[in-house]
């Protein structure tokens, strides 16, 4: 081949590669998909911009919230960052906004670490291999996760209390019980959205890797582990924000301000406890809402693979 042919060859080939590439729709035919984008992130937002309204609004009062801030000040954000608030009769009462912060952040993701191992063990189990008992198994985490953990709410305080009589360190107020109750209800479904992208991974990898030598645990943790980041990102997040978000649990578990996580302690500023400091929670929700948004960004990239490619076997 002449010198002439390669330069040829080589001068073709972006033609080539620009003459395979689909063309761009036009406005004109896609215009409703604007549209619907635009009112979509309209109606998500809309209840935010009041939330941020009412941060930088002097009045505590819900009623009181208007589309712009009618007396604009940042002494709310100075009042969530102290450590200490008046309660409505002038008492100053401990309100370690930023402890609550991390020991929220640092449970939420203690829980998604453990239910993304657990349920990729688990899942991977489902997957691959074939046991007795495997089909009832499968059904039973399923139905388990028709009903609500709220239902459950009694039950898991009377035996949270009654394991702490015996070992006090999973006892109540303490974090290493409410990390525990937070994985029996999360493992469930997490692993049922694992199963179905495990099935997606060929099992012929598998077996060419214990050809080459590779042992059952190198199999899972060297070859099916890295194929599954995007399902796994998908299933910390979502175990990472329901751990940070939940209220209900949290609060039945935890009996002092100073182990509080941020649901909890957050409840304070729209009690009697603190009086009705609807401006200062605002202001909390916003500073709250920087964990989750930082690890949204760190992790979109594998939100979509992850989401798609599990819910059907290919």
């Amino acid at each position: 081949m002449t010198t002439a042919d390669v330069t040829a060859s080589a001068a073709s080939q972006p033609a080539a590669l620009e003459a395979r590439k689909p063309p761009r729709p036009k406005l004109g035919d896609t215009w409703w998909r604007h549209v619907v984008g635009v009112v979509a992130c309209a109606v998500a937002l809309f209840p935010m911009w009041f939330v941020l309204s009412a941060a930088f609004n002097r009045d505590q009062s819900v009623s009181g919230t208007t589309f712009l801030p009618t007396h604009f000040t940042l002494h709310n954000f100075g009042t969530i960052l102290h450590n200490s608030v008046k309660d409505p009769n002038g008492n100053v009462i401990d309100a370690p906004f930023l402890r609550w912060c991390v020991i929220s952040v640092g449970i939420s993701a203690v829980a998604a670490f453990a239910t993304v191992i657990l349920g990729a063990l688990a899942a991977y189990a489902f997957s691959r291999f074939r046991f007795k008992g495997r089909r009832m198994g499968m059904l039973a985490l399923l139905l388990i996760q028709m009903f609500p953990q709220l239902l459950l709410f009694t039950a898991i305080y009377l035996i949270v209390l009654n394991v702490g009589n015996i070992f006090p360190s999973v006892g109540l107020n303490t974090y290493a019980a409410v990390v525990l109750v937070y994985l029996g209800g999360a493992l469930g479904v997490n692993t049922w959205l694992m199963k179905g992208f495990f099935d997606t991974i060929p099992s012929e990898l598998d077996e060419s890797a214990r050809v080459d030598g590779a042992t059952p645990a190198q199999v899972f943790w060297g070859v099916v582990l890295p194929l599954a980041a995007p399902i796994l990102a998908v299933v910390g997040l979502i175990s990472f924000l329901f751990s940070l978000n939940e209220f209900v649990i949290a609060s039945a578990i935890l009996q002092t301000t100073d182990h509080f996580t941020l649901a909890v302690g957050m409840r304070g500023f729209i009690d009697q406890q603190f009086g009705q400091r609807w401006g200062a929670f605002a202001a909390g929700s916003l500073l709250a809402a920087i964990p989750p948004m930082i690890l949204f960004l760190t992790l979109q990239k594998w939100i979509v693979g992850g989401l798609t490619q599990g819910s059907v076997k290919g």
